[in-house]
């Protein structure tokens, strides 16, 4: 199921084609909720021999429309995650200070040291989203930022960190009924923006842009996957099959120890 979703470079992909609803995946809900678990388990010793190996580091990049899942993706992978060794970035609008430097000066003081897992609720790739629909610079400047990301990607992945990008996929329907529950249920009247609906008017747009990203940015040294959010259950099976895939792949093996024989504690 990992590759399922996986962004294929050099194969362009059209978003209104891939699916919303996971519709590849037969198992039934109880069926997967069990299986997750049992990964939970596994990524959690993962995470002790990646800490305790201090070698590498795994990123996890997250991108979806308003409230396309980011937030209780977070929360679902990180639970039983020793907090030590998971650091989550959530970059909103850029600060006066970061929009004195160049884009992605923000981004890679948030990137994880070795040993550390680093989540990121949204990305650098705002910087080809948000900015193109919503025309704050030119095409001039946005457009070439593609290529800038992905040599940015390529050295994290050479000084030894894992990149794994999902990008949440939900339906134009589903972000409808996420919303209105946002409205009905006063103690998620924190999570409604009005704003959100101006995005909302722009879903087309929106749309196209992460389509551009998806086809522009997804290489072999650093994938994205589109992972079919409607259905917040598959969502978490299909995300924790690919991390639990990747640190296998990983493989921090526990540091050599001196030899303790003879040792005793009075």
């Amino acid at each position: 199921m990992p590759d399922t979703h996986l962004v294929k470079p050099g194969k362009p992909v059209l978003l209104s084609e891939l699916s919303t609803r996971g519709k590849d995946f037969h198992a039934d809900r109880s069926q997967a909720e069990r299986e997750f678990k049992q990964l939970r388990k596994e990524l959690i010793e993962w995470q002790v021999r990646l800490y305790a190996e201090g070698r590498q580091s795994l990123l996890v990049v997250l991108q979806a429309m308003d409230a396309g899942g980011k937030d209780g993706t977070i929360r679902n992978i990180t639970k039983g995650l020793n907090p030590q060794g998971v650091r989550v970035a959530s970059f909103k609008k850029p600060s006066t200070e970061e929009l004195s430097h160049d884009f992605l000066w923000r981004i890679h003081r948030r990137t994880p040291a070795r040993g550390m897992i680093g989540i990121f609720n949204r990305s650098h790739y705002e910087d080809v989203l948000v900015v193109r629909v919503h025309n704050y610079v030119s095409d001039t400047v946005w457009q070439p930022r593609f290529e800038l990301i992905n040599q940015f990607e390529n050295n994290l992945v050479a000084a030894g960190t894992t990149i794994v990008k999902l990008f949440l996929h939900i339906s134009k329907e589903e972000q409808k009924e996420r919303f209105q529950d946002r409205l009905d249920e006063p103690d998620k009247h924190w999570k409604f923006d009005r704003d959100d609906l101006n995005k909302r008017r722009l879903w087309d747009d929106y749309q196209l842009a992460f389509q551009d990203m998806l086809n522009n940015c997804s290489t072999t040294s650093a994938p994205w996957y589109a992972i079919p959010g409607d259905q917040k259950w598959y969502r978490n099976l299909a995300i924790m099959r690919i991390l639990v895939d990747t640190l296998r792949g990983m493989n921090p093996e526990y540091p050599e120890s001196e030899d303790l024989t003879g040792i005793t504690i009075d």
